[in-house]
């Protein structure tokens, strides 16, 4: 999760839509002021080695820690976090306030979900032996993507975001944020977590038609809300 005080924008990390290159490329933009909230390790080589500020501003102030959080921190050196990766929107809207709320940018990506669906299957099993995917699909863990999607960027099941970006358009779409935002250049995607997935097939060449329709019912809002059909070419 990126709050940018200097180009005024907030962008929210939704799960499983390139959300981690994403906000490496934006992080590129940011002030000293600006809020970055940490990566793995390796997402934050990437950023290293890029040259790129990395997390910053993200800590609970001290007088905000409990004794749970003073033993983290003496015992596992863990700060308390005020901001995080995957915050959701009613939570930054208490920490920044009505008026930067108001007055900021706010924008996330949202992927078509049974594309999401597959690359998040082989995100959580990355190596064999994996269940059947009709059992993953009708496991909970798809509802994490609901969690860390469609619930964080809205509040009280509306839309609180000024624009909710495309997976699919990618980099176009990050093109037109950064001239919205009055960016010096076009934000360059890296590539972060994309070495776990070796079967590249395409979604209707691995979910039948009950996996289709299950997952249909089970992201309704988010393909309403954008239009998202089933591709069966």
């Amino acid at each position: 999760m990126i709050i940018s005080h200097k180009y005024k924008f907030i962008f929210i990390k939704t799960n499983k839509t390139a959300s981690t290159s994403i906000e490496i490329a934006l992080a590129r933009f940011c002030g000293e002021d600006d809020i970055i909230t940490p990566n793995d390790p390796g997402d934050e080589e990437i950023r290293k080695q890029l040259h790129y500020p990395g997390p910053q501003n993200w800590e609970a102030p001290f007088y905000d820690y409990r004794f749970r959080d003073i033993y983290r921190l003496i015992q596992r050196q863990k700060k308390k976090a005020r901001f995080y990766h995957h915050i959701p929107a009613a939570e930054i809207k208490s920490l920044v306030g009505e008026s930067v709320w108001k007055d900021y940018y706010k924008f996330c990506f949202e992927r078509d979900p049974w594309d999401r669906i597959i690359s998040f299957y082989y995100w959580r099993h990355k190596s064999e032996p994996r269940p059947p995917v009709s059992e993953f699909i009708r496991s909970s863990e798809p509802l994490l993507l609901h969690k860390y999607g469609y619930r964080l960027y809205t509040i009280n099941d509306e839309v609180v975001v000024d624009r909710i970006c495309r997976f699919e358009n990618l980099e176009a779409e990050l093109k037109s944020v950064g001239q919205k935002l009055g960016f010096p250049e076009t934000p360059l995607l890296p590539r972060a977590k994309t070495s776990f997935r070796k079967d590249r097939r395409h979604y209707r060449d691995v979910l039948n038609a009950d996996d289709q329709e299950k997952i249909a019912h089970l992201f309704a809002r988010e393909i309403q809300l954008m239009n998202y059909q089933f591709d069966p070419s």
